[in-house]
């Protein structure tokens, strides 16, 4: 297959957006990141500064480009920062080679992330982050760099709050509403670009391909007719 053939391939599974959403998201994490740096820059020293971690800006791909993800959620956020900085600094305490400290660390921060139901991909970076500069955070301390990383998702989640909720079309937190499904009168039959169609209609960034929404529908159609088919 051609690098064309590939590329193209590609892009036809990325969900569809709208240029307007494109430059929001981007124009709000750019502000988000402006904002952070400008709070870390004027808060009070204590004995080690309170830098921004390079992890953050991986947050705010999530938190503004696709703030309705379950990945971009408070609690993932916050929890997942702060599980993987202690699952990065047990290592730097127990591992001195430093390549199988930055593969378990980040290892043990997948897994507790995991285990925690607090997944955010930005959080397994701060674990990296935290093993590639042991030095520099051993000499900090456990609490200080709790702290520090604490300092820093507590204000990106604070912008999030703030710049999502201004934006048209998005909620931040997503509050989960039970609804009840509209039911045709007759049987219809949905085609890809229908789901190309309703995507672009939700004016946000959807965490989903259209194959993935296909093959959602797909299994949620086969367990309502398996339902239907049970015996009452």
């Amino acid at each position: 297959m051609r690098i064309k053939d590939i590329v193209i391939s590609y892009m036809q599974h990325i969900a569809p957006v709208s240029l307007t959403e494109k430059i929001r998201s981007g124009l709000a994490g750019g502000i988000a990141i402006f904002l952070l740096a400008l709070a870390l820059n004027y808060l009070p020293l204590g004995a080690y500064p309170v830098s921004m971690l390079g992890s953050m800006a991986a947050s705010a791909v999530l938190l503004f480009a696709i703030p309705h993800s379950p990945l971009s959620q408070p609690w993932n956020l916050i929890f997942g920062h702060m599980i993987s900085a202690l699952a990065a600094w047990v290592c730097i305490m127990f591992i001195r080679d430093p390549f199988v400290a930055a593969g378990v660390g980040v290892g043990a921060a997948i897994f507790l992330m995991h285990f925690f139901r607090c997944l955010h991909p930005p959080g397994a970076a701060t674990a990296l982050t935290i093993v590639l500069n042991s030095e520099q955070f051993h000499s900090m301390g456990l609490k200080w760099v709790m702290l520090v990383v604490l300092i820093n998702a507590g204000i990106s989640l604070l912008l999030a709050l703030l710049i999502n909720n201004m934006i048209p079309g998005r909620q931040y937190p997503i509050r989960h509403i039970p609804q009840q499904l509209p039911k045709p009168e007759t049987f219809i039959s949905l085609e890809q670009q229908d789901l190309e169609m309703a995507l672009l209609q939700m004016e946000g960034v959807i965490d989903v391909s259209e194959e993935d929404l296909a093959k959602i529908y797909e299994f949620a159609l086969r367990n309502a007719q398996g339902r239907l088919k049970r015996p009452v």
